[in-house]
């Protein structure tokens, strides 16, 4: 048992990353195919259902029309983020209130992000790039949407050393942002889709901390 233990931990040690974070950038841009680096090297983003799609919509439409004038914008899912280490994620939506260079290929200032689970994107989601958008300091919120009926899982902090704490929504409730200042019904973000509502009680919240441990 303690070769294999320790086998393995030297087969991570010895794991070295393909290219460097810019190296990926440039290889990206030249590919009609859509990929993220995960600090390792490039992972393909398989297309995604009509329902997904229009989520991604609805989220882009209920940023734009609330921000509007307020210094804050809304990017994706071509804006990209980087995360630790050189992994770049593409979310589905995020808003940032730091303004940059049209031709960035990183957004900076990133506060919130928006991923749309799906059924291959799952672990990605809801464990790695829970931890990955914990590290980058500026972001306050990070917000799953769930495919199978309509519920958040809402990640917030109040500064970047704060753990993570999390937050579950259904349909009737409503998405208060108020680090960017504005608020959208948890429904918004579902109109035109065939997803039924959640029956889920009272919204539950949920402190995470850094090493992923959760307590209610």
């Amino acid at each position: 048992m303690h070769s294999r233990a320790t086998l393995a931990v030297m087969n991570v040690a010895l794991r070295r990353p393909l290219m460097s974070r810019e190296q990926f950038l440039d290889w990206a841009s030249a590919r009609e195919e859509r990929y993220e680096f995960d600090g390792f090297q490039p992972v393909a983003m398989t297309g995604g259902t009509i329902d997904h799609n229009v989520i991604t919509q609805n989220i882009s439409f209920g940023l734009r029309t609330r921000l509007t004038g307020s210094g804050c914008r809304p990017l994706g899912p071509d804006a990209g983020v980087a995360t630790i280490e050189d992994a770049v994620r593409y979310p589905d939506a995020l808003v940032t209130c730091t303004k940059s260079p049209g031709t960035d290929r990183l957004v900076p200032g990133v506060v919130v992000v928006f991923e749309v689970i799906s059924p291959t994107s799952g672990r990605i989601d809801r464990i790695v790039k829970v931890r990955e958008y914990h590290a980058v300091p500026t972001i306050l919120r990070y917000v799953i949407l769930e495919y199978t009926s309509m519920g958040l899982t809402v990640f917030t902090r109040a500064n970047a050393e704060d753990p993570w704490t999390a937050t579950t929504l259904t349909g009737d409730d409503t998405l208060k942002m108020t680090e960017i200042g504005i608020e959208i019904p948890v429904a918004d973000f579902y109109e035109g889709t065939d997803i039924p509502r959640a029956t889920d009680d009272t919204p539950a919240t949920i402190h995470t901390a850094d090493d992923g441990t959760e307590t209610t």
